[in-house]
Parts: C-alpha cells; sequence; structure tokens
C-alpha cells in the first residue's frame, strides 16, 4: 500500500525513529499511525535490552522544585557518555523523571529494592482486606499476590505510569529512550524533600 511522506514524518517526529523505520512501521500496519507506533516500541525496547548491561559512567543531577517552592526532588540519572548526557532528548528525560518523583511519591526504584519489612506489611494488610471482603480462605494467597503487583506500581518508580502517558511504565519509557539515544540508560537514586517532612524519602 502507499504510504505518504507526510504520515512517515509525523510518526517520525513523534517516536524519534528512523525515517525506513517508519515506513517499514507503516506497512506492516496497513497506515494505521498508532498500530506502527506499538510497533517502534516494540522493536525498540528490544533492541533496548541488548544494551541493559553496558556499564553508565556519565549523566547528570537534576533537581525539580515544583511550583510554590514546598515540594523538590534531586535524582540522578546516567548514561554511557558525556555526549548523550548532554542531548536535548536526555536531559528532557531526566526532567520528566524529576517531575515523576515530584508528582507520584515513589518511594523505592525497583522492586528489587522494596525492604522485607515493607513487603511483610503491606501483604498483612492486604490479607486482611481481603478476609474483610469475604474472599474464600483458599483464594486469599492469590488475591494478595495480585494486589501485591498493583502495590508495586505505586511505590517502585521504574514499575509507575508514566504520569505523562499512563499507558508507559517509567522502566518502558527509559528502554525507548536507549533505543532512541543507543545507549544505556539508568536511575541510580533519588531524593524527595516535601516542607514538613521529617525526612526525605529515597
Amino acid at each position: 500500500m502507499e504510504i505518504s511522506a507526510q504520515l512517515v514524518k509525523q510518526l517520525r517526529e513523534k517516536t524519534g525513529a528512523g525515517m525506513m523505520e517508519c515506513k517499514s512501521a507503516l506497512v506492516d500496519a496497513k497506515g494505521d499511525a498508532a498500530e506502527a507506533e506499538v510497533i517502534l516500541r516494540k522493536k525498540g525496547i528490544a533492541r533496548a535490552a541488548g544494551k541493559a548491561t553496558r556499564s553508565t559512567k556519565q549523566g547528570v543531577i537534576a533537581s525539580y522544585i515544583h511550583p510554590g517552592a514546598q515540594l523538590g526532588v534531586l535524582i540522578e540519572v546516567n548514561c554511557e557518555s558525556d555526549f548523550v548526557a548532554r542531548t536535548e532528548d536526555f536531559q528532557a528525560l531526566v526532567h520528566d523523571l524529576a517531575m515523576q518523583v515530584a508528582a507520584a511519591d515513589p518511594q523505592f526504584l525497583r522492586k528489587e529494592d522494596v525492604t522485607e519489612a515493607a513487603l511483610a506489611k503491606e501483604r498483612e494488610i492486604q490479607r486482611a482486606r481481603a478476609l474483610a471482603e469475604g474472599k474464600p480462605e483458599k483464594m486469599v494467597d492469590k488475591i494478595v499476590d495480585g494486589r501485591m503487583n498493583k502495590y508495586y506500581e505505586e511505590v517502585c518508580l521504574m514499575e509507575q505510569p508514566f504520569i505523562k502517558e499512563n499507558t508507559t511504565t517509567i522502566s518502558d519509557l527509559i528502554k525507548q529512550k536507549i533505543a532512541k539515544l543507543g545507549e544505556n540508560i539508568s536511575v541510580s537514586r533519588f531524593v524527595r524533600y516535601k516542607v514538613g517532612d521529617t525526612a526525605p524519602s529515597e
């Protein structure tokens, strides 16, 4: 089928993928731009997986102060080269991640960082909730497991839905940027300060 240059251009501007990749995705999607974007994302995430083990020794520490100066975030995001760290794409990603921490208040970076104490406490809460709802005892453990996935989405930065596009997780957002920039990218740490809090969440 005939794919217009304008459609290719629009998809390229939205995804950052190359012209030929965009045209190929549009052909595969029979001209459906939304489906073509999904195809490109899947390819990008697959490519990004191959870069995930590469060392990230460069990057930036950035700050975000929410209007009103009652809430602030410091975040360190790393990449492989100083060149990529200075690009607009990388800087925009870091800013978005800082805003994500400010808005969504993650307590941990990834699932593996959640403490045993926090997990035990949440499982206990969800078990009591399921029983109070009258769920059968033999089903409670499965229900709790399902609800723990939601818990991870709430407290782990990498599992959270992106505040600007809630169909994308932060983990997938970073994978998309890895595919686009051609370097591994990782978040090392963050800290969130809110006026009146006794200690920052890290």
